[in-house]
Parts: structure tokens; C-alpha cells; sequence
């Protein structure tokens, strides 16, 4: 069954009174695209995060943010204190050689570059957060995954109900198409008899069937509606039998408009041109539903 690219999975875990959070959304795309936000002392976590979405995903703009709750300071951020230092000792020497008093204001040394650095675990605790939050993002994944499949089973009731439909209006243009061969039959005849009465002649069978035959190759349908026909078969086992079924989809309501299209420019019937007119409404609505397609 197909699953839709649209959903959204969050789940944390505690390590040291530190809360890890991992929210995951994700929304359609043409291709897989990640956009993770993490903080600074967990970075070195980008590539293994990045690697997981896409074992998971296939599809679809992909949004991870892991934040960080009740984190202490020193689990935040260092300060180069030899780094401070230097620009007090620094500073102090300039104000001195100036024979002038001017405050310093360490909260301003602060914004200076390398003052204030991420702080940075060391090895054995980078492994637990390591652990901790890989394993709390495939629990987001797996809920996104769980969301994105129930939104699925919504698109391919709907996917399924407009290609019944479609079939439906397909079944009512077989059954017009040989009624309008015999309707233009008759009524050719009657408008040519028409003319030649005055004259009173007689129409040339041989030459009525030989018009009734060009109008019957010109118009003739058959093998569009056949072929729409196969499509419908085709998506709809698309539909069943793969999950990341998004493109081949794409691919199919697009021929499908196609044959439609065909059919529309043959028809010289108002009953079967109202069919094709709801056909095309039908894919238009299947296109638009396809975009959603994992």
C-alpha cells in the first residue's frame, strides 16, 4: 500500500538529567531532501542522523531539530579562560599606557571570537549520547513512517474512488461509440437526401458508405479507451503493490491525461465529450493526489 510523504514523529530520551528531544516533519518533495538542526555540542551527530532518514525515507522535504531540555551550562558551552586572559591582560596594558581609567566589561570580551566555545563531551560520554539519540531519532522515524501510512490508506481510498469513476464514464463512452457511428449514419443520409430531392436524385450507397467509413476511422476511439483502460489497471496495482510508489504514479496519470486528451479530440458526441470532460477532472484530482505520494 502507498504511503503518503507527509507526517510528522517526536521522541526523547533522559541522559544525566539532560532531556534529548528529536522532532521529525516531513512534507512532499520530488526527491529525498534533509534539513537538521542540532546543537552545537551534539553536531558531531549531522552524518550518523542524516544517514539514518535516508535508510528510512525515500521521499519527501525531511525537517529533523534535536533540542537539548534542562541542560546545564558547562553541558552547553566552554569559556577559553587563557583566551580572556590575554585580552585583559591586553586591554589592561592599552588603558595603563593611556593614563586613563576605562572600565573593562567582561560580558562584552564575551562576544569576542574563541571566547565563548561549544561545549564538547568527551569520548566515552559522546558514545552514550550517540547511542541515546540515534536510537530516540529511529523511534521519531518509525512514527513519522507509522503517520505517513495511515495518511496512505487515506490517499488510495481516494486515488481508488476517481478511477472507478473514470472507469465508470469509460464503460458509457464504449457503449456511445458505436450508437455515434450509426446516428452520423443517418443523419448524413438524411441531410444529403435532403439536398438531392429537388433534383431528385438518388444518393450513391457505395459513396455514403464510403463517408461513413472515413468518419469511423477519424473518430474511432477504441484503442485510447483501451489503453486509458490499462492505465487504470496499472496504477491500481502500482497502488497495492509498492509502498514508494510516488513516481511511477506520476508517471501513469500523466498518460493517462494524455489518452484523455486523444479521446477529447476525436469526440464528435456531446454525450462522450461530457465523459471525457469528467475524465480529465478525475486525473487532474489524481495528479494533484500523486504529488503526495511516497
Amino acid at each position: 500500500m502507498i504511503n503518503s510523504m507527509t507526517g510528522f514523529g517526536e521522541a526523547q530520551g533522559e541522559i544525566n538529567g539532560v532531556t534529548y528531544i528529536v522532532e521529525i516533519r516531513a512534507v512532499n518533495n520530488r526527491y529525498l531532501k534533509t534539513c537538521l538542526r542540532l546543537p552545537e555540542t551534539a553536531a558531531f551527530l549531522e552524518e550518523d542522523i542524516d544517514k539514518l532518514l535516508r535508510e528510512n525515507l525515500s521521499r519527501g522535504m525531511v525537517s529533523c531539530v534535536l533540542r537539548l531540555k534542562n541542560a546545564p551550562a558547562n553541558v552547553l558551552f566552554d569559556i577559553d579562560e587563557t583566551a580572556l586572559r590575554a585580552y585583559i591582560e591586553k586591554l589592561s596594558r592599552i588603558v595603563s599606557s593611556a593614563n586613563t581609567k576605562c572600565p573593562i566589561d567582561i560580558g562584552g570580551l564575551l562576544t569576542l571570537p574563541g571566547i565563548v566555545q561549544p561545549a564538547l563531551p568527551d569520548e566515552e560520554k559522546a558514545k552514550q549520547i550517540k547511542k541515546m539519540v540515534l536510537s530516540i531519532t529511529q523511534k521519531a522515524i518509525d512514527r513519522l513512517k507509522q503517520m505517513r501510512a495511515a495518511e496512505g490508506t487515506a490517499l488510495a481510498a481516494d486515488l481508488d474512488n476517481n478511477c472507478e469513476a473514470i472507469k465508470q464514464d469509460l464503460e458509457q463512452i464504449r457503449t456511445r461509440n458505436g450508437v455515434v457511428l450509426r446516428e452520423y449514419q443517418k443523419k448524413l443520409k438524411k441531410r444529403v437526401d435532403e439536398l438531392l430531392a429537388d433534383a431528385k436524385l438518388k444518393l450513391d450507397e457505395e459513396t455514403l458508405a464510403r463517408e461513413v467509413a472515413i468518419f469511423a476511422d477519424r473518430s474511432d476511439i477504441s484503442e485510447e479507451v483501451a489503453r486509458l483502460d490499462s492505465h487504470l489497471q496499472q496504477f491500481a496495482e502500482s497502488c497495492e503493490a509498492n509502498t514508494q510508489a510516488g513516481r511511477r504514479l506520476d508517471f501513469i496519470s500523466q498518460e493517462m491525461l494524455r489518452e484523455a486528451n486523444t479521446i477529447a479530440s476525436k469526440a464528435y458526441d456531446t454525450e462522450v465529450a461530457r465523459c471525457v470532460v469528467d475524465i480529465k477532472c478525475r486525473i487532474d484530482r489524481i495528479k494533484e493526489q500523486v504529488q503526495n505520494v511516497e
